[in-house]
């Protein structure tokens, strides 16, 4: 009961063209727990996420206003072919949006091609399905679904400040220096003490006084 409350909170937008397939993945989602928004066209799903064509190149144009403002979508996936708009130019429609840009896009095809594959992998697509989709594709959902969730948590945190700590620390441990003098040193010196330091002739063991046999 407790991970069917969790995956509720999760929205995905289900988009394709056929009425069967349609109906299909919307049983699987809500089997899994989430809740489900259906559409048959890339355009209809633009329209729903309240996207319009001139947000980037044209501030003044008047916006598409969507009527579902309230309802976030944290997961879009969609039929690879269909009429008008693929799935692949719903993809880069999404993608090339600064509002919608970071949810998740999923795409599903009956074709096995590796090339259109890696083409929407490229564009953005966390996952490539084959239809039919089964509730075992659906369990990869979740770790795309918990990214976002995470990313939206540490907006307002203070970014890269621990790694860029864990970094100094590390290459103050290979160079062998105090914190205060790795600062003073510029970054190709860094770079060059760090190459200096992990070369064969500096790893290899050196003994006072005793003979090494190779």
């Amino acid at each position: 009961m407790g991970m069917a409350t969790t995956e509720s909170q999760y929205h995905v937008l289900a988009v394709d063209d056929s009425l069967i397939d349609r109906k299909l993945i919307e049983r699987l989602l809500k089997t899994s727990s989430y809740q489900v928004t259906t559409v048959d066209s890339g355009t209809k799903a633009l329209e729903f996420l309240g996207f319009h064509e001139d947000d980037q190149s044209n501030p003044e144009t008047p916006s598409i206003s969507p009527n579902n403002q309230d309802v976030e979508v944290n997961l879009i996936i969609t039929d690879y072919c269909m009429p008008g708009m693929t799935g692949y130019d719903l993809l880069k429609k999404i993608k090339e949006s600064s509002s919608l840009k970071n949810i998740p896009v999923v795409i599903m095809s009956s074709e096995n091609v590796p090339s259109r594959i890696n083409r929407c992998l490229e564009e953005g697509a966390e996952e490539f399905f084959l239809k039919p989709v089964q509730l075992a594709d659906l369990k990869k959902l979740k770790p795309h679904l918990m990214k976002t969730k995470l990313k939206d948590q540490e907006v307002d945190k203070p970014e890269g400040i621990q790694e860029k700590l864990a970094k100094q620390e590390f290459l103050s441990e290979k160079i062998h220096l105090q914190p205060e003098q790795q600062q003073q040193l510029p970054n190709s010196n860094k770079r060059k003490a760090i190459e200096e330091t992990l070369s064969p002739d500096r790893t290899r063991p050196r003994y006072n006084g005793i003979a090494t046999v190779v």
